[in-house]
């Protein structure tokens, strides 16, 4: 299954809420949908799952058209929401059977279907238990098993993991790696980046509606190098050239900076604390023994240093500003 969002368009009154995104992904990858509050992931997420209408553009699963042919993609979509209704008179059981006959399922295969379902997500102690009393957890799996009961090819999730114990946390990323590993493509939304870049096979970032970056970790990472806040990805320009991340100990930590900002290839460098800054450097690893050889030159006093991988935390704050639509 191949997915691609193409030049999506979406606004309410003055506000473009969507702003020309375009982006794809496919089976066995799971992307993170990345953006500050008020970015537009929800808007597009509702659009991919054929729940609002985009004012241009089309989102394709295998090329059925979103726009064209709802009732189809909804066959091969799977969409949790980032919410599940508190209904006080429905039991578990009863809200997946209910979607269960909803897509099609009849007799022994809806009968089966459930038993399966259920046995995955671990409901079968709490399938009696009315929506309304169940804890933030368990209504997360919940709305995870009515995603999954018509077992789509594509599961599309608007934060999951918001306000989720770490064991329940824990539970939902082995979940999403079973079902990655089964050939499912997984778009979700997530402000845990650091738990994003443990599972994700890639990224897609946006702000104010519209696309900064997208591709594979590796991908966006090569690109983060020397990226400015807010630059987005240009086809046909070169990518940046990388950039080097080191955390220095250092007790003189003024001195230090402003003799690394002597070497032209230190780029930036901030001061984390007392005795701890962090040098941006211009270049590939073998700039790190000059640049820290400044140091040593100068008679500074070093006490460690360490290469920084660059994170999706970091890639983040890097390429975005902060701004809200």
């Amino acid at each position: 299954m191949k997915i691609q969002v193409r030049n999506l368009v979406r606004t309410f009154g003055t506000t473009r809420a969507v702003d020309n995104i375009s982006f794809e992904f496919a089976s066995g990858n799971i992307f993170g949908f990345i953006g500050p509050n008020g970015a537009g992931k929800t808007t597009t997420i509702r659009m991919m799952a054929t729940l609002d209408l985009p004012d241009s553009g089309d989102v394709f699963y295998d090329g059925i058209s979103v726009v064209d042919d709802p009732e189809e993609v909804r066959r091969v979509v799977g969409y949790m929401p980032d919410s599940l209704p508190d209904f006080r008179d429905i039991q578990v059981w009863e809200y997946l059977d209910f979607f269960a006959r909803s897509f099609g399922l009849r007799g022994e295969r809806r009968k089966r279907a459930l038993a399966e379902i259920e046995e995955f997500t671990n409901l079968g102690g709490i399938r009696h238990k009315y929506l309304a009393g169940l804890s933030k957890g368990m209504k997360q799996r919940v709305s995870l098993a009515r995603a999954l009961v018509h077992n789509p090819a594509v599961l599309i999730m608007d934060e999951p993991a918001a306000g989720l114990d770490p064991r329940a946390r824990l539970e939902l990323r082995s979940l999403l790696k079973i079902l990655s590993e089964q050939g499912k493509a997984i778009l979700l939304s997530s402000h845990i980046l650091s738990e994003l870049q443990d599972i994700c096979d890639g990224a897609v970032i946006i702000e104010k509606g519209k696309l900064l970056s997208a591709g594979t970790l590796d991908q966006l990472l090569a690109k983060a190098g020397g990226a400015a806040p807010g630059t987005p990805d240009t086809p046909g320009v070169p990518d940046a050239p990388p950039q080097v991340t080191v955390v220095i100990q250092c007790a003189k930590t003024e001195e230090a900076r402003l003799k690394l900002l002597e070497h032209p290839a230190v780029k930036e460098v901030v001061i984390m604390g007392e005795g701890k800054l962090k040098a941006f450097i211009q270049g590939g690893d073998e700039l790190v023994p000059p640049v820290m050889g400044t140091l040593f030159a100068a008679g500074l006093p070093v006490m460690g240093f360490m290469r920084q991988s660059i994170g999706l935390e970091e890639l983040f704050m890097r390429i975005t500003t902060g701004e809200v639509q």
